[in-house]
């Protein structure tokens, strides 16, 4: 009998050192065959301010359209309109030559900036160009900058 006792005594011992054991032993679970959830990137933040100099890759608006250096640039009809400018979203068309947008250093609602490609009477050249549109949009002042610019500025008015 002193036996089976000591066996009894011997498994509670067990039992009881089981039970203070800081391990659990679980069944082990099914396997779980989802693909793991992937993590959405944050939205990027809105930035504060645009700078003069982002914006869209063209010419603004408000100096898009007809200008003439004299009032006859705008009405004549004979096609000597020799001081009118014609300005689109990415380029300036002129009498004599044509000016393509390149790239832009500054850019605002009314004021722009840039490197313009000319062409006209077999020539290629290239200028910094700044275009102000003035007057609530009825002038526009137009500066070039480069070798052989025109010194000073060419004032036009809205056709």
């Amino acid at each position: 009998m002193i036996r089976p006792l000591l066996l009894i005594s011997a498994a509670g011992a067990a039992l009881a050192l089981a039970a203070c054991s800081s391990e659990k032993t679980e069944a082990p679970a099914e396997r779980d065959n989802t693909p793991p959830a992937v993590a959405t990137p944050p939205a990027p933040a809105k930035e504060a301010a645009v700078s003069p100099a982002a914006g869209p890759q063209s010419i603004p608006q408000e100096a898009q359209g007809r200008w003439g250096l004299v009032p006859a640039d705008c009405t004549t009809t004979s096609g000597d309109d020799k001081g009118l400018v014609t300005i689109s979203p990415d380029s300036m068309k002129f009498y004599e030559s044509h000016a393509k947008l390149g790239t832009i250093a500054e850019r605002s609602d009314t004021r722009i900036r840039a490197t313009f490609a000319f062409t006209g009477e077999g020539m290629e050249w290239t200028h910094d160009v700044v275009l102000d549109v003035q007057d609530g949009g009825k002038t526009l002042i137009r500066r070039d900058y480069g070798p052989d610019a025109m010194p000073g500025p060419l004032k036009y008015t809205r056709c």
